[in-house]
């Protein structure tokens, strides 16, 4: 079963760790049942650039060669925690 699990339980196994944070995310966007809407909104656009590193991870798992699909994810990932961040700290102080 080794060579099954690196082919094909690898990719998902490895997108699945941002793929949990977006979800994170979008628990986060909507339970603010407050009037924030900045907040929500910067919630979903984490939850939407963790999504698109967590497709990134996916597919460079399966095509290792493509160095741009790595490239997507990192940036992709740095962006979501950023909108995260961002979006915590204005829950903190409003």
């Amino acid at each position: 079963m080794g060579e099954f699990e690196e082919k094909f339980i690898k990719p998902i196994r490895n997108a699945s760790y941002p793929a949990t944070l977006a979800a994170l995310c979008l628990a986060g966007a909507r339970l603010q049942v407050s009037g924030r809407g900045g907040v929500t909104t910067l919630f979903l656009l984490g939850a939407a650039s963790f999504l698109v590193s967590s497709f990134s991870v996916f597919f460079y798992t399966l095509y290792p060669t493509r160095r741009t699909l790595w490239t997507v994810s990192a940036v992709a990932f740095l962006v979501g925690l950023f909108f995260l961040i961002v979006s915590v700290f204005l829950m903190l102080f409003l």
